[in-house]
């Protein structure tokens, strides 16, 4: 069963001071030679992770430009999606549990297909009118080739494949035309939205902290890529230099995810109850307001990623102009310039020397960040999302002129 998704309404217009100069005129011209097309995404899960995230901004988006544009999730029982989630992670297990009677593809223009779960989708159209757009968020490049292999003759059969890196697109052949192009934050939602010093430092003194004191923040999940731990040395390290200094490690927890709560749990004990860490969740009325504050109050914002997709919660606290400090992994390279827009570090004792460095001299650090929220806003915000998918909807259309912003994206198998 397929789900239709309730995404409310977004108008483009709330964005037009604060989208990259020119851009809002942009998509009106990409968007003109498209209206009243149809278009679905097909998407796993509506809840959690950063695809969820996207879409509730990009399809009103998309709407409000004049598609006729919908969002459908797979609804299956626990064990599909025990199933879908081993895909994900190990790109495992078979996908091909939904039937062509579940979306009458003929009534779209185009299909827009998220992640691995619902991939071989495609294979039940032997003819179809629609383009069909896989857009993968994760890491391909290295994958179980054996797993891949399962995956891949449906991948095959998409008019387009998207990535957030060349780095992550499979070596393969036979992959169809292929683009590059980044995942984008809403900068009007909760979580991203302007918030005061005042405010920010009102919140975050109900959970503890004091306010009078330099605090070190990361924002992730609880899992060992996200190295918690190392966050951890290094806040011990700056605090030899910088004793008042406190630590953060802002996160969600899922019910029904034993292996997050397993490194939750190893995180609280090696954090050995220093009362100057707080180590907070949704389980302590942790939401996206609070992410918000977090971010805006610390003197410096970690992701000390070891392996990373993309993450966007560097680009989150660069657009609050907060000194970031993170790994030198995945996506996070494309959204900072190493002693320009932050500091990219490769240890823990990097890390440490890195927020030190913050720490003692605030205002070079602050300089730092604002040079990171223009980039942000000139690369990783919604509208620019919502350009890249109306050039790619007029190239798949046949129109090269409308669509010549993608021709540089393109890259070959």
């Amino acid at each position: 069963m397929l789900q239709l998704v309730n995404v409310g309404h977004k108008s483009l217009a709330d964005y037009g001071s604060i989208a990259a100069r020119g851009l809002v005129a942009e998509i009106h011209r990409l968007a003109e030679p498209l209206q009243g097309k149809r278009v679905v995404h097909l998407s796993a899960t509506a809840f959690g992770g950063g695809v969820a995230e996207i879409n509730y901004t990009l399809v009103p988006l998309m709407a409000d430009v004049g598609l006729e544009v919908e969002w459908r999730i797979i609804k299956g029982a626990e064990e599909f999606f025990n199933v879908t989630k081993t895909l994900h992670n190990g790109l495992q297990g078979d996908p091909r549990s939904l039937t062509a009677d579940e979306l009458p593809a003929d009534e779209y223009d185009f299909v827009i297909v998220h992640d691995p779960q619902p991939v071989a989708m495609i294979d039940h159209y032997a003819t179809r009118r629609a383009k069909w757009i896989w857009r993968g968020h994760i890491d391909f490049s290295t994958p179980n080739q054996e797993i891949f292999d399962v995956l891949l003759p449906s991948i095959r059969r998409y008019d387009a494949a998207i990535f957030h890196l060349r780095e992550y697109v499979p070596h393969t052949e036979g992959l169809p035309e292929t683009f590059i192009w980044p995942p984008a934050i809403d900068p009007l939602t909760p979580k991203n939205m302007a918030l005061s010093a005042e405010d920010a430092e009102y919140i975050v003194d109900q959970f503890g902290v004091d306010v009078s004191r330099p605090l070190l923040t990361q924002v992730s999940r609880f899992d060992p890529w996200k190295d918690p731990l190392g966050v951890i040395d290094a806040y011990r390290a700056v605090k030899e230099r910088y004793p008042g200094v406190q630590l953060a490690l802002v996160g969600s927890m899922a019910h029904d995810d034993p292996e997050g709560w397993d490194y939750y749990n190893r995180t609280v004990a090696y954090a050995a109850d220093d009362p100057d860490i707080f180590i907070l969740s949704n389980m302590n009325n942790v939401g996206a307001v609070e992410v918000n504050a977090f971010q805006v109050h610390s003197a410096v914002t970690i992701q000390k990623s070891i392996r990373e997709g993309f993450g966007l919660t560097v680009s989150e606290a660069l657009w609050k102009a907060r000194p970031m400090v993170a790994g030198r992994v995945g996506g996070i390279v494309t959204q900072i310039e190493d002693g320009v827009t932050g500091w990219l570090v490769d240890s823990a004792a990097g890390c440490a020397e890195a927020c030190v460095a913050v720490l003692a001299d605030p205002g070079g650090a602050r300089d730092r960040a604002v040079r990171g929220k223009e980039t942000v806003r000139r690369r990783f915000l919604t509208p620019r999302l919502l350009r890249d998918w109306l050039a790619l909807f007029n190239r798949l259309s046949g129109d090269e002129t409308a669509a010549t912003e993608l021709v540089t994206a393109a890259v070959s198998a």
